[in-house]
């Protein structure tokens, strides 16, 4: 596990950068956090970095957002508003299959449902102001190709 301090958007768009440069085919990547933590934003500086040139929006309305244009296909996925864990409307094994990367907002709802290998970044915030940007983000790899993530990302984060 990592930590890292995040000061700004900026920042954490720096860090989503660094992952999606990382990245390989079938990576699943993890956001927890509260409400505003940043998750979405990390992941637009994560499609910006593969590549993909219209606006990576969050997919809390439409639950999957999918961006086949960059380096890697990037599926953005928002389990916020999912009703009764019910993944019968999403082809989640179909997406995994894809050598793409898979990005999961809120995956406490579906964990049953997902590998035991992937990348969780939990973003907490650092101050309880709302309009703060300061944010920490652990860095939690769960499988041997994870852990080499973490490493080459937070290398590509210091260059």
């Amino acid at each position: 596990m990592a930590k890292l301090e995040i000061n700004s958007a900026a920042e954490m768009q720096k860090l989503g950068a660094a992952l999606a440069k990382t990245a390989e085919p079938h990576d699943l990547l993890l956001l927890t956090g509260d409400l505003g933590a940043g998750k979405t934003t990390m992941t637009q500086g994560l499609g910006r970095a593969l590549g993909i040139r219209r606006p990576v929006k969050s997919p809390t309305f439409t639950i999957v957002r999918e961006y086949r244009e960059g380096k890697l296909p990037l599926f953005h996925m928002d389990f916020y508003r999912l009703e009764n864990d019910d993944l019968s409307s999403i082809d989640l094994n179909g997406y995994l299959a894809e050598p793409g990367l898979v990005v999961i907002e809120w995956p406490q709802l579906v964990m049953t449902d997902l590998p035991d290998a992937y990348l969780k970044l939990k973003i907490s915030r650092i101050d309880d102001s709302w309009n703060s940007t300061k944010r920490e983000v652990e860095l939690i790899a769960q499988g041997s190709r994870n852990e080499q993530w973490v490493q080459a990302a937070l290398t590509e984060m210091n260059k």
